[in-house]
């Protein structure tokens, strides 16, 4: 009876895995800070894949890890033919070309300062006209590489508008925009800046992106941001931190009709994983609670770490 009458149901179909490739070909290199997480080469990257979409996961984000001597203060690899990003597009959409793939559309990646974008003439504050022009040639050249879906995570004004516009002009109308709608100023992301690098590019374990992403303490205007991104033409919207901001979901779910996305962050992730190695917590049921908790507040799709490890479980 108490199976009958749930009201919130999580399935496979809800998660969207992150995963991390890097240049080269060593073996998985692991995410200290994110257990059970890695940096993989392209080969070991799309292996990685196969066995996602055997337990049921049917979209994967993909961030790569830039090496320093590819990064400047304007992020110009970007945009390099030669760049990683691209070529694990490739190779996953060749081997699985029913797997939806999303990328980032962001340069935080490739600057040398880890910021989002291109610093303005203070070298202190973002450009915010100057980085979405570089926005927009990212996104057509991920779309070009195969990306299913781009998704701008960078919190440019404007940035929304202007990826639509280049990737209709491109020829890539049916390419999603995947818009990291309500972004916070979190202290929730450090592991993930410790796995693509650019919290390396930074030196320094607080790097200062308040000046783009929102304040924790705003859900009005974290409301008002993500339904200007609808009105430029986003497909999906997503909340970032996602437990930290269940009421900015709940709200936002009952202000669009898009579909939502949440992102259950590196921090959420790795402070899960801490409670339990220490025995505090039950690994599995505060993963499948918190996830819970995520789509029952409005989320359709969860971003998270815990994808594989949950799809696992439901398939077998």
């Amino acid at each position: 009876m108490r199976a009958m009458i749930q009201e919130t149901q999580l399935s496979v179909a809800d998660l969207i895995q992150p995963l991390f490739v890097t240049d080269g070909d060593a073996p998985p290199e692991p995410i200290a800070s994110m257990p059970g997480m890695y940096r993989y080469a392209i080969g070991d990257l799309v292996d990685a894949c196969r066995r996602l979409a055997a337990d049921g996961i049917l979209a994967v984000a993909l961030f790569p890890r830039i090496d320093a001597r590819h990064k400047d203060a304007d992020g110009g690899f970007a945009t390099d033919p030669d760049n990683i990003l691209y070529r694990a597009i490739r190779a996953v959409k060749e081997a699985l070309p029913e797997l939806l793939v999303i990328t980032d559309v962001a340069l935080d990646p490739y600057t040398s300062h880890g910021h989002d974008g291109v610093l303005g003439a203070d070298g202190a504050t973002v450009d915010n006209d100057a980085t979405v022009a570089r926005l927009a040639e990212l996104a057509v050249a991920e779309a070009t590489a195969g990306a299913d879906w781009v998704a701008p995570s960078d919190m440019m004004d404007g940035r929304i508008g202007a990826i639509r516009q280049a990737l209709d002009a491109a020829g890539f109308p049916d390419t999603g925009v995947l818009a990291y709608a309500a972004k916070f100023a979190s202290a929730y992301y450090g592991p993930f800046r410790d796995a693509v690098g650019s919290l390396e590019a930074a030196g320094h374990t607080a790097l200062d992106k308040r000046t783009y992403q929102l304040n924790p303490a705003n859900r009005r205007e974290a409301l008002l941001d993500a339904l200007l991104d609808e009105t430029e033409g986003a497909d999906l919207l997503m909340v970032k931190p996602a437990g930290p901001y269940l009421d900015v979901l709940r709200e936002l779910r009952q202000a669009t009709r898009l579909p939502l996305a949440a992102y259950q962050v590196s921090g959420e992730y790795a402070q899960i994983h801490a409670a339990a190695e220490r025995g505090w917590l039950d690994l599995e049921a505060v993963r499948d609670e918190s996830l819970l908790g995520i789509k029952r507040a409005g989320a359709d799709l969860i971003f998270t770490y815990f994808a594989g490890a949950l799809a696992a479980t439901l398939s077998r």
